[in-house]
C-alpha cells in the first residue's frame, strides 16, 4: 500500500508536462524546462511523503489546485489508486470532503467494497451519519499501515 517515491516522482513530471508546460509550448513556443520539473517533482515527493503532515498536506493542496483546477476537486475513483492519489488520501484525504462512499474508500486503501464494509463492521473506519466512512478514519488506516 505505501507509495513508491520513484513512481511518484514520475507520475508529477508526467501530469505537470501534461496539465500545465505542453500547453505553455504550445501557446508560447518555448522549451520546456525539463530539469527544474524534475527537481520540483522530487521535493514535492520528499513533502508528500514525508512525516511532516501540515507541509504534506499544503503540498497537496498547491498541486491540486495547480493540476486540477475546477471549483471542485472530483478525480475518477482510479485516480485514488495512482501515486499521486495514494499520497494525497494517506496525508489529506480527500480535500474537502469529510466522507466518501464505500467504492472511492476501496478505491483509496486498495480494497473491495467488501472490504471497507467489513472494515466499518470491525470498526477499523469510521462510518459517517450521511452513508459511507469518513475519510479522516481512510487517511489514518493508511498511514497505520506503513
Amino acid at each position: 500500500m505505501s507509495v513508491s517515491r520513484e513512481a511518484l516522482v514520475g507520475q508529477l513530471v508526467a501530469v505537470v508536462r501534461q496539465r500545465l508546460l505542453d500547453p505553455l509550448e504550445i501557446l508560447l513556443n518555448v522549451e520546456q524546462p525539463a530539469d527544474r520539473v524534475r527537481a520540483a517533482a522530487e521535493e514535492w515527493a520528499t513533502q508528500l511523503l514525508g512525516e511532516d503532515r501540515p507541509a504534506a498536506v499544503m503540498c497537496a493542496a498547491r498541486l491540486i489546485a495547480a493540476l486540477y483546477p475546477g471549483d471542485r476537486f472530483e478525480p475518477p475513483a482510479d485516480w485514488w489508486g495512482t501515486p499521486l492519489g495514494r499520497a494525497v488520501a494517506r496525508q489529506a484525504g480527500y480535500p474537502g470532503v469529510d466522507h466518501v462512499s464505500y467504492g472511492v474508500a476501496g478505491a483509496m486503501l486498495g480494497v473491495t467494497r467488501q472490504g471497507v464494509h467489513d472494515l466499518a463492521t470491525r470498526g477499523k473506519l469510521a462510518r459517517h451519519a450521511d452513508g459511507g466512512v469518513t475519510t479522516e478514519s481512510v487517511s489514518n488506516r493508511m498511514r497505520s499501515l506503513e
